[in-house]
């Protein structure tokens, strides 16, 4: 509640300094109502609100007879508005202006913006007992730039802990049937689940919030937090350009290898705790992860959100791109208010050079647009708030903006080589044990047989094994089926020799060796197939 009691308050300082209008960004009509009335009587004023269906109506939701006729018309209501601020003819007062937003769009907004500079004018020279002023919520913070000299930007933050901690127990109190009520009531009292029910819903909107406990409560007859994970997943994954991961099974035991870049996750899981706080730790920033395609980036994102008992989000930037000016900003805005109001989580930006490409001075080719989405992320990463752990994965360091790598934005940039003899020996052991095998392998012929292999090329044998087993009458699999296996490979390093030379080229000097390198590197492993010592 502490976020949205400073917001109501700055609704209410900027109605005490009159300023004329007041543009609060947000989708939550109905909750953030609640609080600009509370904020217009703060300033003494009285708050009407207006949209395009009934026109002007009293804080209890009467239409007002006084403004009848074409009050539903936008024109008509900016005029009653500087009537009032004119001649005193109504009392002092807030005008909440549900609709507002969609006449000033295009070419059908000239004379609405027109009328609204006009009215600022007027709101600003009124007599302080005349005093009235525009409250527009919208659910963008595209203000037209004709009123942006005059118009008051609020951005308001989605529910925190303790709101939600409200609509838990309004939602509970509104249920129709009395047993239904005590049995959610006496199950919260007896079970503790009130708190996990909100941990679950935190980075949701009050609506969305009220819906999944609403859900929980019919299906249920109680408040139960997987259900409610369940639809807050549903619900986010509505949200563009964010997709929820289910969590990975085993976490980082489930990745071979990346000894190094694995024990410095498990370090950094200690910096959520309560003790890292009073000690003063600081919150991890995240991790750049750069490497050869199929070597573990993707499921080693995945494997630390599990590990560390967080959410695992995806943000797509691509998803989030418009061709209108400024409409990706606004996109990206959102889905990090989302990703802050969750608390800790990881949120995995797959292939980070693809979603910046263009975001550099060089390529302009899309009018700016990646350039705004890059200053935008550029600012969140450096000031974010919430404690997201931010897992970027990038294949071709060379298309990296300098200014993402630099520090503060990330804590490490980590380097992804193809695997060495003894992560290969990890892999293997690891998919048979992920596809349920209990065969007994001599794995030292298969890693002998897939030097220069990546990760996913050496975990894929396994499948590749299993069908040659199940075609020779369902038999065990051996190690001459996964050796077999490796002869139809055709692997990354062939095909892309130079591109992983130069990526190895670039990590000597600017990434962090992810692995440690083979104790005892064979001189047939040492050309390319090892990870390098850096």
């Amino acid at each position: 509640m502490a976020k949205s009691l400073e917001a109501a308050r700055d609704v209410a300082a900027s109605l005490r300094a009159r300023n004329p209008i007041i543009w609060i960004n947000t989708k939550e009509e109905r909750r953030v109502e609640q609080w600009v009335f509370k904020a217009a009587e703060n300033a003494a004023l009285i708050p009407r609100t207006w949209d395009i269906a009934q026109g002007v109506a009293s804080l209890s939701g009467d239409i007002l007879e006084e403004f009848q006729g074409s009050a539903g018309d936008v024109n008509n209501t900016l005029g009653y508005v500087a009537t009032a601020a004119k001649t005193g003819k109504w009392d002092r007062g807030a005008w909440i202006m549900r609709d507002l937003h969609v006449w000033l769009r295009d070419a059908m907004g000239y004379i609405p913006c027109r009328m609204l500079r006009n009215l600022a004018y007027t709101l600003s020279g009124a007599r302080p007992d005349r005093a009235q002023s525009l409250v527009i919520i919208a659910p963008s913070s595209q203000i037209p730039e004709e009123l942006t000299n005059q118009t008051t930007l609020i951005n308001w933050p989605l529910p925190d802990r303790e709101e939600i901690g409200e609509i838990v127990d309004l939602t509970i109190e509104n249920i129709g049937k009395d047993d239904l009520r005590a049995s959610a009531l006496e199950h919260i009292r007896t079970n503790g689940n009130r708190e996990a029910a909100i941990d679950a819903c935190v980075g949701l909107s009050g609506e969305e919030a009220e819906s999944c406990f609403a859900r929980s409560l019919v299906l249920h007859k109680r408040i139960d937090p997987a259900t409610v994970a369940r639809e807050k997943k549903r619900i986010i994954e509505r949200t563009s350009g964010l997709t929820w991961i289910d969590p990975l099974p085993g976490g980082l035991a489930a990745v071979g290898g990346l000894d190094l870049l694995k024990s410095w996750l498990i370090e950094r899981k200690a910096a959520y705790g309560p003790k890292a706080r009073a000690y003063g730790l600081p919150m991890p920033h995240g991790a750049c992860v750069v490497g050869v395609a199929g070597c573990g980036k993707s499921l080693t994102a995945k494997a630390v959100a599990t590990a560390w008992g967080v959410p695992c989000l995806r943000l797509d930037m691509g998803a989030l791109k418009s061709k209108y000016v400024g409409d990706s900003e606004q996109k990206i805005r959102e889905s990090l208010a989302v990703i802050d109001a969750i608390g800790p989580c990881v949120v995995w930006l797959d292939e980070i050079e693809k979603a910046m490409q263009g975001g550099t001075s060089d390529g302009a080719a899309d009018g700016g647009v990646s350039s705004d989405a890059l200053g935008v992320m550029l600012t969140w990463l450096q000031d974010k708030q919430g404690g997201a752990f931010v897992f970027a994965t990038c294949n071709d360091a060379s298309k990296l903006p300098p200014e993402l790598l630099r520090k503060g934005r990330f804590d490490d940039i980590w380097f992804v080589d193809l695997p060495n003899s003894t992560e290969r020996e990890q892999i293997i052991l690891t998919a048979m044990k992920s596809h349920g095998r209990t065969e007994t392998i001599d794995a030292a012929k298969v890693v002998a047989a897939t030097e220069n292999f990546s990760g996913v090329e050496v975990a894929t044998l396994v499948e590749s094994a299993l069908f040659a087993g199940f075609a020779d009458g369902e038999r065990p699999i051996t190690t001459e089926d996964l050796v077999a296996a490796t002869k139809r490979v055709v692997t990354l390093y062939k095909t892309k020799t130079e591109e992983i030379d130069k990526l190895r080229l670039w990590a000597k000097n600017a990434a962090r060796p992810s692995s440690t390198p083979d104790v005892s590197p064979t001189s047939s492993d040492r050309p390319s197939g090892r990870r390098l010592d850096l």
